[in-house]
């Protein structure tokens, strides 16, 4: 059985691929900076490898023993003046460096759909960077692609709270984001794809109109949707490049990119976002209620 070591471990799909890792019973070790995520996560001592991944003197001889990487290392979770080539790009070159030198095997990256047509933005450009690197680095490989978990769907969720929900255009773009429990599942059986490059999504293929109807009734509030012209899109994204750091305008250029067009994936998974957003939906009203 394979002994997989999971990077970026305490982030939001790290912690699924955690949880199904423990449920279906496979070896596995988890790298993270803070052991009592962990700890909550479930692994155990001898399970964690405690490192920082942007520094490689850290992982010094730490790969030892293991089979395949699963990396989902990314910027966003992490907050200490760090830019993206920081941590999408060179923390993810250190663990490739690792695993090398460790004989390890194989290692599955996840990108974003479309990433390699986005190398413009920001995010992108670290991302792909080292999708090429992985290319060239002659282990075997796989790039995972998901359509955007439910998680950043959660910008429609803090709109329609409000009792609007604003939208470029007609709205009229499709997306099938995927569930974290269901991208850690995908991902397990993908172990031994011969696939270089997977894009996968969610089972609902929805318009961006839909989303936000979703949105807003999972607060029981009216269909309140307002649609703005392309252009403010456009000058938003243009701004935040002038006036403010890549860390900042980062994810706003990725969401605004990502919102003006299709990213329709294979259809994966058994998990609604009708269902999340209510569900999410009932914790912000319990946490507002006792405030």
């Amino acid at each position: 059985m394979k002994k997989i070591l999971v990077a970026g471990s305490t982030g939001y799909l790290g912690s699924h691929l955690i949880k199904a890792l423990i449920q279906h019973d496979v070896d596995f070790k988890a790298i993270a900076r803070n052991r009592t995520k962990l700890v909550n996560l479930g692994v155990k001592k001898e399970q964690m490898i405690i490192a920082e991944a942007t520094d490689p003197t850290s992982l010094k001889g730490t790969f030892e023993g293991l089979d395949m990487v699963i990396s989902s290392l990314g910027i966003t979770r992490q907050k200490d003046g760090l830019n993206y080539m920081d941590v999408d790009y060179q923390a993810n070159m250190n663990l490739l460096n690792e695993a090398k030198a460790a004989g390890i095997q194989k290692f599955i990256y996840v990108s974003a759909i479309n990433g390699d047509k986005m190398r413009q933005l920001k995010i992108m450009e670290a991302k792909e960077k080292f999708v090429d690197a992985l290319k060239d680095s002659g282990l075997d490989y796989i790039i995972i692609r998901p359509n955007g978990f439910f998680s950043d769907m959660k910008d429609f969720l803090e709109m329609a709270k409000t009792g609007k929900v604003y939208l470029f255009g007609r709205g009229e773009y499709k997306l099938n984001p995927i569930h974290g429990e269901d991208l850690a599942n995908f991902i397990l059986e993908s172990l031994d794809s011969k696939e270089n490059q997977i894009a996968i999504g969610g089972p609902d293929i929805l318009t961006q109109k839909e989303i936000a109807t979703l949105a807003l009734k999972a607060f029981g509030k009216p269909e309140k949707i307002i649609h703005l012209p392309d252009w403010i899109r456009k000058a938003t994204i243009s701004v935040m490049r002038i006036f403010t750091s890549a860390k900042t305008y980062g994810p706003f250029e990725f969401f605004l990119t990502m919102m003006a067009q299709d990213n329709i994936a294979p259809r994966y998974g058994i998990h609604r976002l009708s269902t999340f957003f209510h569900q999410e939906a009932d914790q912000i009203s319990v946490m507002e209620s006792t405030v």
